[in-house]
């Protein structure tokens, strides 16, 4: 198995992602960070945009676990299971995007309504999430740029940072949805 791995590494062409990586990074936190500025569109009435928030928190659930099972299978040495659960969560979480980037391009952002220490979690959980949810883009797309490349000790290296950090993301996203639920 060890030389198969070896022999595929090496007939393997490399690929040069980082262009794409650094664009779309670019794009993604961009986009984020103009919507959060943008007042909303306003009359819209096609559908209740309200449901969009617990669409992200429903994707965000769905990477949420399927990043736990993809680091159970690479655990369990079971790197077919574990790279069509890193899929699945690239595909909730690219979801997850579009209804979070609909919601905040046609309607307001939501003000949280709590007080006192809640409020003081509300806000870290939410400022560490939109931190590391900005890192995590770069982070997992080299990632996987690695792993196509069959690069799989530098793989290793940032998968360390990546799979926690994500883990994090995810999690919070949940958090932040179910704290400020009560104030769409």
């Amino acid at each position: 198995m060890a030389q198969q791995n070896d022999v595929l590494q090496q007939t393997h062409k490399k690929r040069n992602y980082k262009p794409a990586i650094i664009i779309i990074t670019i794009i993604i936190n961009g986009l984020v960070a103009l919507l959060a500025g943008l007042p909303g569109v306003e009359n819209f009435d096609a559908f209740d945009v309200k449901i969009l928030p617990m669409l992200n928190a429903i994707f965000n659930s769905f990477t949420f676990l399927f990043l736990v099972a993809a680091l159970i299978a690479i655990m369990k040495k079971n790197v077919t299971v574990h790279r069509r659960f890193i899929y699945a969560a690239f595909i909730t979480t690219t979801l997850f995007l579009v209804t979070y980037v609909g919601h905040h391009f046609l309607s307001e952002s939501t003000a949280y309504g709590g007080t006192g220490i809640l409020a003081g979690i509300y806000y870290f959980i939410l400022i560490t999430h939109i931190v590391l949810a900005a890192i995590i883009v770069p982070l997992a797309l080299t990632s996987v740029a690695r792993a196509w490349n069959m690069e799989n000790e530098r793989h290793k290296k940032i998968a360390r940072w990546t799979m926690p950090i994500w883990l994090y993301v995810s999690l919070t996203g949940v958090l932040v949805y179910i704290m400020i639920s009560p104030y769409y």
